[in-house]
């Protein structure tokens, strides 16, 4: 998948709206000590117009909660970034100066890093003379390349487990790092909708080859039987989520066509792609038959 294809900000936005308190919990234990989240709102998106830059910028999220033991409200904002500026931490200022000014409330600013590079991001912006500091504008700040992945995966958190993809691994421990992401999934025990989210802000950001993805499943063998029947299931799941999708996309092209056969073939084409792929990721032909529908000669013959 293209660098420039992935809509960053919008896949962020999704994870932290739908964990918000999760994301708090995982980072920043003793800010949620202090927050209500039995009141939580999520703001409209603002969009605020750098005047001398002709520029627009949209605020990633915005959540109206409150402190226990407190009436007042607080806005907290979270910004993601998923590449390095010189000039964020100004950045982070106007955006907090611009909130205040429409919502004259508490702001609490966060700012999340996503990009590769391993660097000390400020959390601050200053301004000062020698005689005098005018200005100290702090935020908080999460810098994923900079975390121990293995550290996290101890936490029953789906905020931890969507963002092992971006923490920081090496490409030879890819397929581990997948393997505890799964291992994570099946304890957290999500609705489907939920799963969804975090294998696809998983997928889009560590994908496996079809290589490694044989020596996952081997590594999936080895583990306790019954956490081992629980992951399987849900590479088995996924495997045929994205079979159903290469039929539609089949059945979609014939029907462009216009043409019957156009669909037949379409559907048949899909099959056989995702039972070579499975070959490949070393599934059984009883399992292939099963979830394809080809026959088992059909699939014997497609072995390599």
């Amino acid at each position: 998948m293209s660098e420039t294809r992935i809509d960053h900000d919008r896949l962020f936005k999704e994870l932290l709206s739908t964990f918000f308190e999760e994301f708090v919990l995982l980072f920043f234990p003793h800010v949620h000590e202090q927050i209500d989240f039995h009141y939580l709102s999520f703001l409209s998106e603002e969009v605020l117009t750098d005047v001398t830059a002709g520029e627009k910028h949209r605020v990633d999220l915005l959540v109206e909660t409150k402190l226990r033991g407190e009436d007042g409200l607080i806005v907290v904002h979270i910004e993601h970034q998923s590449y390095i500026q010189s000039s964020f931490s100004e950045r982070m200022f106007i955006y907090f100066s611009r909130l205040f000014q429409k919502h004259r409330r508490r702001i609490l600013p966060i700012a999340i890093f996503s990009y590769d590079a391993i660097r000390d991001e400020p959390s601050s912006f200053t301004v000062s003379f020698p005689f005098l500091t005018v200005l100290d504008f702090r935020f908080l700040t999460v810098e994923l390349s900079k975390l121990p992945w293995r550290t996290y995966i101890r936490h029953d958190n789906p905020v931890a487990a969507a963002l092992l993809s971006k923490m920081g691994y090496n490409e030879e421990e890819k397929v581990e790092v997948k393997k505890e992401f799964l291992r994570m999934l099946t304890r957290l025990e999500l609705d489907e909708a939920r799963q969804r989210l975090l294998f696809g802000f998983f997928e889009t950001y560590l994908r496996l080859s079809e290589e490694e993805e044989v020596r996952l499943r081997d590594e999936v063998k080895t583990m306790e039987e019954k956490e081992a029947a629980k992951v399987m299931e849900l590479i088995v799941s996924y495997e045929k989520k994205g079979m159903e999708k290469g039929i539609e996309k089949g059945i979609e092209k014939g029907i462009e066509k216009g043409i019957e056969k156009g669909i037949e073939k379409g559907m048949e084409k899909a099959k056989l792609d995702v039972a070579k792929r499975m070959l490949a990721k070393g599934f059984d032909a009883d399992t292939i038959h099963e979830l394809t529908g080809l026959p088992l000669e059909t699939i014997e013959q497609l072995k390599p």
